[in-house]
């Protein structure tokens, strides 16, 4: 990843991405297969959508991307905040600071590329 190095919110997610399939293989290993899953889905998705807008068509289509991004962030937080306050879960803490982090970076991006669009 060469000239991903200086894009904040790619490495924020792809190593988020990398973080989520460890705990995932945890639960796994927990025999936590469901939620193993869809947290599997949903958080890798971030970094997905996040990736996939670096060769938006336009502003328009990068802000729709990043959008669908926030918003598997959001689903991978539920999914998180379950682990966290289940008794028989793994902590998930230090991956919800990760998130946190990442959906702060997110709404800047979105805020200042709908900025952008409008100019």
């Amino acid at each position: 990843m060469t000239a991903e190095k200086e894009n904040l919110i790619v490495n924020l997610t792809f190593e988020f991405s990398l973080e989520i399939i460890k705990f995932c293989e945890l639960l796994e290993e927990r025999r936590k297969y469901v939620v193993a899953r869809q947290l599997l889905r949903s958080g890798t998705s971030v970094g997905a959508n996040v990736w996939e807008a670096q060769n938006a068509e336009s502003k328009v289509d990068f802000v729709h991307k990043l959008k669908i991004a926030g918003k598997e962030a959001n689903e991978t937080k539920y999914w998180l905040m379950l682990c966290e306050r289940s008794e028989s879960y793994p902590s998930s803490l230090a991956l919800i600071t990760q998130l946190q982090a990442i959906d702060k970076v997110l709404g800047k991006i979105i805020t200042t590329s709908k900025k952008k669009i409008i100019q």
